[in-house]
């Protein structure tokens, strides 16, 4: 089914998606990767605040190519989500309802998107350049030091997504397999 979403992503927006939903996300989102969330944590473990308010946020497991002249930003395809399974399970704890990149999650992951009523979803590997042009600007609003991994805020217009767990538990990922193995 599509579903034309707005983000910010309240917590009643994420439980209503399912796995196997195709979603265009148009509002605000932010993105991070590995330094980013990492540096967040640290924030975190030393009592400080998070540079954005992560309720009902969606946060873009992305760091761009360089824009080119004209553009806000260049190829803004999503990195391996996997890699910020650490931290994923603290953020959903404190509000954060959506999670934007691709690949497999960890169980530690799919039992907080779970126990919070959030979404995990995923944008196509390999289709960065397209990717970009629904990204209507780019601003980098905590960490510049950290270049391409810097937090930025998106504004993003019809972002297409897929919901790979939703807030049941249902995993694509797993139910895919098991349907295509049925042909």
């Amino acid at each position: 089914m599509d579903k034309h979403i707005t983000a910010p992503i309240t917590k009643e927006t994420a439980r209503s998606l399912h796995a196997g939903d195709y979603v265009y996300v148009t509002g605000t989102i932010y993105t991070a990767r590995d330094a980013a969330h990492k540096r967040m944590d640290e924030a975190l473990d030393r009592g400080e605040s998070l540079p954005i308010d992560i309720k009902d946020q969606a946060i873009y497991y992305m760091g761009p190519s360089p824009a080119r002249e004209g553009r806000p930003i260049g190829s803004a395809g999503p990195t391996t989500a996997s890699r910020m399974d650490k931290y994923a399970p603290r953020l959903l704890d404190l509000g954060q309802t959506a999670m934007i990149g691709k690949g497999k999650r960890s169980q530690a992951v799919i039992d907080a998107v779970v126990r919070n009523g959030c979404v995990y979803l995923a944008a196509i590997g390999g289709a960065g350049a397209l990717l970009s042009k629904c990204i209507k600007s780019s601003e980098v609003i905590a960490y510049e030091d950290l270049g391409t991994e810097a937090i930025r805020k998106l504004q993003v217009e019809n972002l297409p997504l897929i919901v790979v767990i939703d807030s049941e538990g249902n995993n694509l990922y797993e139910t895919a397999i098991k349907e295509y193995a049925k042909i």
